[in-house]
């Protein structure tokens, strides 16, 4: 039986990605049998964190639309964090050191912006207006 989902996200500075993580989103972690009530342990640069990212969901996005128009470049998986208010989300992340590199955009699903990620990629946040399944 499956009973999560591993979300993986490949880094030039793994270090800084997972520190971003850890003390800008704030996201409990775990190594090698500690957790982040240890701190020495996931303090560590060098520490390979396991981070829990709370309650999901996952979509299925065609990469062709209608008469064959592209919605998306090619195949690929996506991040997109979801909260209840994004202004004071992205205020509070602001507040830590979060970048945020778009302005707020309606895009009829949700509000969006995109972040910043030290070392990867950038992530989309944003406060959904669709129903959402993650508390089901």
């Amino acid at each position: 039986m499956i009973t999560a989902v591993h979300n993986l996200v490949y880094s030039d500075d793994a270090p800084a990605t997972r520190a971003f993580f850890r003390d800008v989103l704030q996201w409990p972690c775990v190594t090698d049998g500690t957790t982040s009530d240890d701190t020495d342990a996931t303090d560590d640069a060098d520490a390979w964190l396991i981070f829990g990212t709370g309650p999901s969901e996952l979509g299925v996005h065609p990469t062709r639309g209608p008469e064959g128009s592209s919605w998306s470049s090619s195949r690929h998986h996506a991040i997109s964090l979801m909260c209840d208010d994004l202004r004071a989300t992205m205020d509070e992340l602001i507040a830590r050191g979060a970048v945020f590199t778009t302005d707020p955009t309606d895009r009829g699903f949700g509000l969006v912006v995109m972040m910043a990620v030290p070392g990867a990629d950038e992530i989309q946040l944003y406060e959904p207006r669709h129903t959402t399944a993650y508390d089901r």
